[in-house]
Parts: C-alpha cells; sequence; structure tokens
C-alpha cells in the first residue's frame, strides 16, 4: 500500500485580505500614475511621494493581505483592525502633507510629523498581530508504506532516483 500526500489546503483570503489587497491596488494605481506624471513633465519634486505610495501603500499593503490570507486569524484579530485603521488613517494624511510640504508649504510639517507616529504605529500593531497570532501549521503524520522499517530510507531514496 503506497503512501498517500494530501496536497496543501489552498489559502481563501477573508474579507480583510481581501480588503487590504483592493486598497494596495488603489496605491499602486496611484503611484504609478504619479511616476508616469513626473516622467512626462520631467518634474520629478514629488519623487518621495511617488516611492511612499508604492513602498506603504502598494507593497506594505499587499504583503499585509496576503499574510492576513495565509494567517487568517491574525487577519480577524482585534489586532488587524487596529492596523488597518491606523495605516489607512496615516498613509493619505502623510502623502497630502508631503506634497503639500514639497510644494513650498512647511506650516504642514505637525500634520506630517503626526501622520508618520500613526504610520508607525500601525507598523508596531502589525508586527504585535504577526508574533502573537501566526504560528507554524501542525505537523502532519507521514504514513509510511507497509513494510517499510523505521528510520529506512532507501525506499523513499529510490522514488527519488526514478521520479515516481
Amino acid at each position: 500500500m503506497q503512501a498517500t500526500a494530501h496536497p496543501p489546503a489552498t489559502p481563501r483570503p477573508g474579507a480583510t485580505a481581501t480588503t487590504w489587497l483592493k486598497l494596495a491596488i488603489v496605491y499602486l494605481m496611484i503611484g504609478v500614475g504619479l511616476g508616469i506624471a513626473m516622467g512626462a513633465t520631467e518634474n520629478f519634486l514629488m519623487r518621495p511621494v511617488h516611492a511612499h505610495l508604492n513602498l506603504l501603500g502598494w507593497t506594505t499593503l499587499a504583503l499585509a493581505g496576503l499574510i492576513y490570507s495565509v494567517y487568517p486569524e491574525a487577519g480577524r484579530s482585534r489586532l488587524a483592525k487596529i492596523h488597518f485603521w491606523l495605516h489607512n488613517i496615516a498613509l493619505p494624511a502623510m502623502m497630502v502633507s508631503l506634497t503639500l510640504l514639497l510644494m513650498g508649504h512647511k506650516e504642514v510639517v505637525p500634520v506630517l510629523g503626526a501622520s508618520e507616529i500613526v504610520a508607525l504605529a500601525g507598523i508596531l500593531v502589525f508586527a504585535c498581530n504577526i508574533f502573537l497570532n501566526v504560528r507554524a501549521p501542525a505537523a502532519t503524520p507521514v504514513t509510511k508504506p507497509h513494510g517499510q522499517a523505521r528510520g529506512d530510507v532507501r525506499p523513499a531514496l529510490g522514488s527519488l532516483a526514478t521520479g515516481r
């Protein structure tokens, strides 16, 4: 009797993960659009906004969404909700105030600083969520073929050599 391995279950993203991924795509479109506009006008003043939109918007949100789809208990946690709101309140405020600062409006520095602190708080909450709610899956017991002695690797090595 040959042991059969069950394929790993495919993670199904929950509503939380899907929301993160959709927002990530919105930030990607805004970041790419800004990059195209800068290139077309040859005015690269908004480089920091472009970089932050793509890193904190597209990349960070997409990774959080993917992590929350693979670890749904982390995605459903209270920490995920706090992370979501901190990140998604801070990022637009940060991008608008950074844009205004780059355009010469120094009076927005306090808003920029506050939004950066809120974004940092969101990242710290995300880190806490990962450390508290992400665990390695339990080991799946391996069924040995009938007649294979414990510790006998010859049948397994043979299947590697033959591709079966």
